[in-house]
């Protein structure tokens, strides 16, 4: 990576126009490329302004086979500005399998291709009529950022609409990101 990635301008401009306060930190999704990067963000308290953002860290991932896209069914991965609303799985082992963000058991116990593992950050959309409210809410269509059993899928598209992670860096990224945080998905 020869020049540090930078956050779009198009994110700065839909927090300006919805009025959204930035978070200490910020995820920008790339479905085109199966990246995720995280920023971190020096963010002036007296106005409600984007400050800037430092690049911290990039991450393998992989988004959905199906492309992007809204809609409920679609299993698409969602465009626009979210935010992560609940986080679970918090002192669980790594290797803990999900289903209904419920444990159900060790990767290592016969699960090795569990679609959700380790830990989940699920998405809540923020721009109504592109990614909240009715069928396109991304909240409701239960998207997440969350560990995946299989990790040979992780370069390429593979997820019904999530962002799958490695369990080497989506552990330490939950541990460190609060509730609240922005998730841009371009």
């Amino acid at each position: 990576m020869l020049f540090p990635p930078k956050v779009p301008f198009q994110f700065l401009l839909t927090c300006r126009k919805l009025g959204i306060q930035p978070s200490q930190y910020l995820l920008i999704a790339h479905p085109s490329i199966q990246r995720l990067d995280i920023f971190l963000g020096r963010i002036p308290r007296s106005s409600l302004t984007t400050g800037s953002y430092a690049f911290l860290e990039r991450f393998i991932v992989s988004t959905s086979r199906f492309g992007p896209g809204q809609k409920k069914g679609s299993n698409s991965t969602p465009l626009g500005l979210h935010r992560i609303k609940r986080k679970i799985g918090a002192g669980h082992p790594i290797g803990t399998t999900f289903k209904g963000r419920k444990p159900t058991g060790f990767t290592w116990q016969g699960q090795p291709d569990a679609p959700i593992a380790h830990r989940i950050m699920w998405l809540e959309g923020v721009q109504s009529g592109l990614n909240a409210g009715g069928d396109i809410d991304t909240y409701s269509r239960y998207i997440y950022i969350h560990g995946v059993g299989n990790e040979t899928t992780l370069g390429r598209p593979a997820s019904r609409g999530c962002i799958h992670m490695a369990a080497a860096d989506i552990i330490p990224l939950y541990d460190r990101l609060p509730t609240g945080t922005l998730v841009w998905i371009q």
